[in-house]
């Protein structure tokens, strides 16, 4: 896949890194780049043997958003095509935001306008000090429209509604301030400490992590109502029951008893 937008490289461990390849464009992303993002998604939301997803970028920048070039083509086109267009991109925000396996975006440079979505859309995000992020679409006469839930959610919406509006540049560290990214290191740490956190995740039980993830999904989207009440006590019945649950338990248990 070395000619491609996106590169995969899948370790041992079952940790599939994927890189935005586009690095004389700023890793800015067009419907070509979309749909392989889309397919590689799929594959790995469907594959059993993966437990981590890191999301990176290649060159200086992690992804300046939407490509001019490919705005401008959109633009000569119909609405219902535009429609189609757009409802590709939430797709895949909306795959990587509910994406089976927890992920981690490492940010090694600027992430504007979509870049932001789909740093938002990640489970954890780790950035450099010399990050910088902007909600920069009404610069071009747009709106962050696709990727707004994801923001929102990230962020909040008092936050959300003044970097949208006055497409402010944000530092790394008003970023993790916000809580768009988890947490901020020095450029050279940036690898290691992204390491650090796919290692802690590996380390836990595979089965419930995933198992975590689609609890934390639903509980972040629904109302805390009585079927809500219903599905939370099925999860943790479910797992608590399971081979790999007891055998988890199990494990642990002894492991304190030792240790008293």
């Amino acid at each position: 896949m070395s000619d491609t937008a996106v590169l995969l490289k899948v370790s041992e461990a079952g940790v599939a890194t994927l890189s935005l390849n586009r690095p004389t464009l700023h890793n800015a992303f067009d419907d070509l780049m979309i749909a392989q993002l889309q397919t590689i998604l799929d594959i790995i939301h469907n594959d059993s043997q993966i437990n981590v997803v890191v999301l990176t970028a290649t060159g200086t920048s992690f992804s300046a958003g939407a490509d001019l070039n490919w705005m401008r083509r959109m633009a000569a086109y119909s609405y219902e095509e535009n429609i189609d267009d757009a409802l590709a991109l939430a797709k895949l925000m909306q795959t990587l935001k509910y994406l089976r396996q927890p992920t981690i975006a490492s940010v090694q440079g600027a992430a504007f306008g979509g870049g932001v979505g789909l740093v938002a859309c990640c489970d954890i995000a780790i950035a450099s000090e010399v990050a910088t992020f902007c909600l920069s679409e009404v610069k071009i006469g747009l709106m962050p429209a696709v990727i707004s839930p994801f923001v929102i959610a990230a962020i909040g919406e008092r936050a959300a509604r003044y970097y949208c509006l006055t497409a402010e540049r944000m530092s790394a560290a008003k970023a993790v301030q916000l809580g768009l990214v988890t947490q901020v290191v020095k450029a050279e740490q940036l690898d290691a400490c992204v390491e650090n956190v796919v290692q802690k995740l590996l380390g836990n039980n595979a089965s419930a992590v995933i198992a975590t993830k689609a609890l934390l999904n639903r509980v972040s989207k629904d109302p805390y109502d009585k079927q809500h009440r219903q599905l939370n006590a099925e999860a943790i019945a479910s797992i608590r029951v399971s081979a790999e649950g007891q055998a988890g338990l199990t494990a642990f248990l002894e492991k304190q008893k030792r240790l008293k």
